[in-house]
C-alpha cells in the first residue's frame, strides 16, 4: 500500500492520521507518462520551528491526447516512509505543446503539526524524500508514477559569530566564538548541534569575498571558540556547509578594527 497522510477535523480539533509507505510501483492505462519532476525549484526544503513552508512540485507530463491534470501528489522520507507534508489537491497545468504540459502542485509543511505526524522522533524524518504522483490525460489515460524525484527536507540551522575584543593592534590575539544550533521538530526549539565541523572565514576590509582560515568542531553544546592573530581590519564569520538532514548556514560577519 502506498503511504498517505490525511488531515481531518473531528469535534473541532484537528487530528493527523498516518500510514507509512511500503513498496513502490508504477501502473496505469495508456501512453501518459511523467518525463521530468523538479521539487522546490531544485533546492532543499528547509523547515524551522514556527514558519509554515510551502514549496512547488513541477511535474512534466506527456500524452498523445494532451494532459488533463494531477490527481494525486504524495511525498515522504524514502528510508522510513514517514511524512508531514500535505497537498490540498489544487494544481495547475501549463501547456507546452499539444502533447506535453508542466503541472504544478504546492506542498505544505506546518511545524506545529510535525510532532503529531508520526510515532518516532520526528527529527528522524529529515533527510532524503521522494515524490509520487498520479497523472491523467484528456483521453482518460492515467498513470501512477512512483519515485519520480528525490529531494532533501532539512532541519533549519542557526549560527552566530562574536569577536572579542572588536578592536586590536596588528599582531595581537583575539577570540572568535559562536554557536551552531538546529531546529528540533519535537519541542519546536533550537538546540546546540555538537560534533560538527564549521569553517572560520575572514574578509579583509575592502575585499569582496571571505576566505577560510581554519575549521573548528562544535563542542557538546554546539559552541565554537578559537584564537586568531590580527593581521588587518576586516570581518570574521562562521560557515557551516550543512548535512543531509540539517541546512547550510552562514553567520553574519563581526567586524574587527585595528587600534
Amino acid at each position: 500500500m502506498r503511504g498517505r497522510t490525511a488531515w481531518a477535523a473531528a469535534g473541532g480539533a484537528a487530528a493527523l492520521l498516518l500510514t507509512t509507505a511500503t513498496g513502490a510501483h508504477a501502473e496505469g492505462r495508456g501512453d501518459i507518462r511523467v518525463v521530468k519532476t523538479v521539487v522546490n525549484n531544485g533546492g532543499n526544503v528547509i523547515v524551522g520551528t514556527s514558519k509554515t513552508i510551502r514549496y512547488p512540485v513541477d511535474i512534466t507530463v506527456r500524452d498523445n491526447s494532451g494532459v488533463k491534470k494531477l490527481t494525486d501528489v504524495f511525498t515522504f522520507n524514502k528510508t522510513n516512509g514517514y511524512t508531514f507534508a500535505t497537498w490540498d489537491g489544487d494544481s495547475s497545468c501549463t501547456k507546452k505543446s499539444t502533447t506535453t504540459s508542466v503541472c504544478r502542485a504546492t506542498l505544505t509543511i506546518d511545524p506545529a503539526w510535525i510532532a503529531d505526524s508520526d510515532t518516532i522522533d520526528s527529527n528522524r524524518v529529515a533527510g532524503v524524500w521522494r515524490i509520487d504522483a498520479t497523472v491523467k490525460a484528456n483521453d482518460g489515460d492515467y498513470w501512477i508514477s512512483d519515485h519520480i524525484a528525490e529531494y532533501k527536507v532539512k532541519r533549519a540551522a542557526r549560527l552566530t559569530t562574536v569577536i572579542a575584543p572588536e578592536k586590536a593592534a596588528k599582531g595581537a590575539a583575539v577570540t572568535v566564538t559562536g554557536k551552531l544550533s538546529r531546529a528540533n521538530w519535537e519541542d519546536r526549539k533550537y538546540h546546540g548541534f555538537p560534533g560538527q565541523q564549521v569553517r572560520l572565514q575572514f574578509r579583509k576590509k575592502g575585499a569582496a569575498q571571505y576566505g577560510t582560515v581554519r575549521t573548528v568542531t562544535t563542542d557538546g553544546a554546539g559552541k565554537l571558540s578559537t584564537r586568531v592573530t590580527v593581521t588587518s581590519a576586516g570581518s570574521w564569520r562562521w560557515y557551516f556547509p550543512g548535512t543531509t538532514t540539517t541546512s547550510m548556514r552562514v553567520s553574519a560577519g563581526d567586524a574587527l578594527d585595528l587600534k
